[in-house]
């Protein structure tokens, strides 16, 4: 495991990127995020991002600090609470448009890098988003890999040591696969005698307890209400696959090394799937995207059947152990 480097200097000039969104997100920048760190080591790295994330911008290695900010609906927040002299370094990791370089630039920053800024690169909207923002950076002379996702394992032990874990929420109902064929998978998936775990965000406590009781999940095996980032991260990193849909847990699979099964209905995986790797598998069928802010399940998420993900399930490598060595990125 690579080691976190030394907190620096009171004096030391400080770095500012925006990226105010959710779990997913955040783990979808992270290329970006660790391309700075290596681009401005003696940097203050300061991450404007929701406070709830903190643990996870911690665990990253590529932040020193987070500056709690968000807005309803995942939108840019007007202001950010910034306190001191000006950034040094402002970046927009947010958005592609005068909305979110406002609040940088009414921070005064020294120097700013954005796809809205005079001197940004052009915005691609079906570029995967790892890509994007990598590109935005080597744009500017920064080197990034899109493939630089992974965490070190978290330092707490699995609440469910190999299980199968089903997440059946996601940000908006056109993502959120039928909570019976989640139940139908259960059922599949406890027949070829592995554990199912059933997790949910804070909110998805009715689609959660809906899916336990459809599944007859006992009581020790449902977690819901949004788990603390420590115990899903030991979680997934400890888990033998992540059934979901297009949401953070899926993100999270993938920065531990975990094989999953990742359903997509609005949104293709081209623009948000995993990278491809044999223990990654998406299903989706074929179609025009969707509205991914709809308030019912996107049609093409609906041909998905439960057979498919059993398959699928079956069809990911075998894990012997637990979460893969990180690899060196710095």
């Amino acid at each position: 495991m690579t080691q976190r480097p030394a907190p620096p200097p009171p004096t030391a000039p400080r770095l500012l990127v925006l990226r105010a969104l959710g779990l997913g997100d955040l783990l979808a920048g992270m290329p970006a995020l660790r391309a700075l760190r290596r681009a401005f080591p003696g940097h203050e790295t300061v991450l404007a991002a929701p406070a709830e994330l903190a643990p996870l911008a911690e665990a990253s290695g590529a932040v020193d600090r987070l500056l709690p900010a968000a807005a309803p609906g995942r939108a840019v927040p007007t202001a950010l609470d910034w306190t001191g002299p000006p950034p040094d370094l402002a970046v927009d990791l947010h958005g592609k448009g005068p909305e979110s370089l406002r609040p940088l630039r009414a921070l005064r920053p020294r120097r700013v890098l954005a796809f809205a800024a005079p001197d940004g690169p052009p915005w691609y909207a079906e570029e995967h988003e790892r890509d994007r923002w990598c590109r935005l950076l080597t744009s500017y002379g920064i080197p990034a890999d899109p493939a630089d996702l992974r965490l070190p394992p978290p330092p707490a032990p699995s609440p469910a040591p190999g299980a199968v874990v089903l997440h059946p929420g996601a940000g908006a109902p056109s993502r959120c696969w039928p909570v019976d064929r989640y139940a139908a998978v259960a059922a599949g998936v406890r027949a070829r005698g592995r554990r199912v775990v059933v997790t949910g965000g804070p909110g998805e406590e009715a689609l959660v307890t809906a899916l336990a009781e459809h599944a007859d999940v006992p009581a020790e095996d449902v977690l819901a209400g949004g788990l603390p980032f420590g115990t899903l991260a030991a979680l997934v990193a400890g888990a033998r696959a992540v059934v979901s849909g297009d949401t953070g847990i899926a993100h999270l699979a993938v920065a531990y090394g975990t094989p999953s099964v990742t359903l997509f209905g609005p949104v293709p995986p081209s623009q948000w799937g995993p990278p491809p790797h044999p223990r990654h598998r998406v299903l989706r069928h074929p179609g025009p995207p969707g509205d991914p802010h709809a308030r019912t399940p996107d049609p093409a998420l609906l041909r998905i059947g439960p057979d498919e993900v059993l398959d699928a399930l079956g069809r990911l490598p075998a894990r012997t152990d637990g979460p893969a060595p990180l690899p060196a990125s710095r």
